[in-house]
């Protein structure tokens, strides 16, 4: 019979956003995700869950502070069930007389948020812990283990959310569709594919690693590619073929490029979240042929030969 006060490490009078704070701090550390077979993270995990459920509601939290249940939950009168959670069991009804509480008070709080933020996730995960306790003392079946996975996702692909077959421990398949704003360290939680466990399955926890590119690099939700050109496109400028995470296309060239101007095509690199789309920046590299006796010839004659391009340096 824990306080959950003392549990989550806060004060009697610790306010809502203080008691989601020391539960966020608690939650990263004991994760069962990143505690792998160490049973007694796994248990604390457990009961910091149970403490932060019991002080979120309201209901509970002031039962509690009254003394009318204990830190599981369970009814502190002597006439309750010892092993009762949740709100379920005997308490006084109506009047003062006795009476059975079938209410919905043994349902988890909603961890949402905190879990999207930690862990990718849409709520608390089946850790494998002791579950919830409902009426007339009866806990929850605890569910199976989560399993972590790793997926290698080509770098077009995360650009592209192209869907990714991933096989799972019991050699089944499945077409995993990617986020947008998908990057290295994106995580995705795939519900009851987890171990199997006597309150169901557990979960599978996906962890995204975007490959990286021979040539194309990530900037944000940019792509950055350096686009070589010969030495008459940079001077006469025209039409070149760029590659693009969905193709080639064609990218026009001003007169007189140099290298280092960078290009910009729209709409061309990663998938936010918000449904727009980043760019591609395209930054010309002029070529110049080495041991080209015509060209040099031809240098050794031009007048512009002579000009100075770090003037503006003053060097």
């Amino acid at each position: 019979m824990a306080d959950p006060y003392a549990t989550l490490g806060v004060a009697r009078g610790a306010t809502e956003a203080d008691i989601k704070k020391a539960y966020r701090k608690l939650a990263k550390e004991l994760h069962p995700d990143r505690n792998k077979d160490n049973k007694a993270a796994s248990d604390r995990f457990s009961k910091v869950t149970q403490a932060y459920d019991l002080l979120t509601d309201k209901d509970k939290r002031a039962r509690f502070d009254r003394g009318e249940i204990d830190g599981d939950g369970n009814p502190a009168s002597p006439f309750g069930f010892g092993n009762g959670g949740g709100g379920g069991g005997f308490r006084p009804g109506p009047g003062g007389r006795g009476g059975f509480d079938m209410g919905a008070e043994g349902q988890g709080g909603d961890f949402s948020d905190i879990f999207e933020g930690l862990f990718g996730g849409r709520g608390a995960p089946g850790a494998g812990g002791g579950g919830f306790a409902s009426g007339f003392g009866r806990r929850a079946q605890p569910k199976g283990g989560n399993v972590a996975y790793r997926l290698k996702v080509p770098f077009e692909d995360a650009a592209m959310l192209s869907p990714q077959r991933i096989t799972l421990a019991d050699g089944k398949t499945i077409d995993l569709k990617l986020p947008a704003g998908v990057d290295t360290g994106t995580q995705m939680r795939l519900s009851g594919k987890g171990d199997p466990g006597p309150g169901g399955a557990g979960d599978a926890i996906v962890t995204v690693e975007v490959q990286p590119h021979r040539f194309y690099t990530r900037d944000g939700d940019d792509v950055r590619v350096d686009l070589p050109i010969n030495l008459a496109e940079a001077v006469l400028g025209g039409k070149v073929r760029v590659p693009t995470v969905e193709g080639a296309v064609m990218l026009s060239v001003p007169k007189g490029a140099t290298s280092g101007k960078t290009l910009r095509l729209k709409g061309r690199g990663f998938h936010r979240k918000d449904g727009t789309r980043g760019d591609q920046l395209v930054t010309l590299m002029v070529d110049i042929p080495a041991d080209d006796a015509e060209l040099a010839t031809f240098v050794e004659g031009w007048s512009g030969a002579n000009t100075d391009p770090r003037a503006k340096l003053g060097v």
